[in-house]
């Protein structure tokens, strides 16, 4: 049960940037980006991407034989951000996304020793 909760935490970390898909408006919001920036449309797709990661941890969250494979692209989302945006000397205006990643790291880590060492 454990498991299926932090799963569930993992997949919430990724739903605000997931909804940008849908609620384009968000990407203002989250990032600060104008829709007539060119970086808007990669943002879109960026949300597409995180869908994906939301999608594969609630399916982790049901199905054991996929955990493996949701715990790295997991780590691969948060742990790519973290480390860039750490990289570009932590931008203030990106601080919110690291802090919701950095505390997702806490489930993160959990689901993957149980990934990699369950069974």
């Amino acid at each position: 049960m454990i498991e299926r909760i932090a799963w569930g935490l993992l997949a919430l970390v990724h739903l605000p940037p997931a909804l940008a898909l849908l609620a384009p408006g968000l990407i203002t919001s989250l990032y600060g980006i104008d829709a007539d920036n060119p970086a808007f449309l990669l943002l879109r797709h960026r949300a597409a991407l995180f869908l994906v990661v939301l999608l594969v941890c609630l399916w982790a969250a049901a199905d054991p034989a996929t955990r493996r494979l949701a715990a790295v692209a997991a780590t691969l989302s948060m742990g790519s951000f973290l480390l860039l945006w750490l990289g570009s000397g932590a931008p203030q205006a990106l601080r919110s996304i690291a802090l919701a990643d950095a505390i997702g790291l806490v489930p993160l880590a959990y689901v993957s020793w149980r990934a990699f060492t369950a069974g």
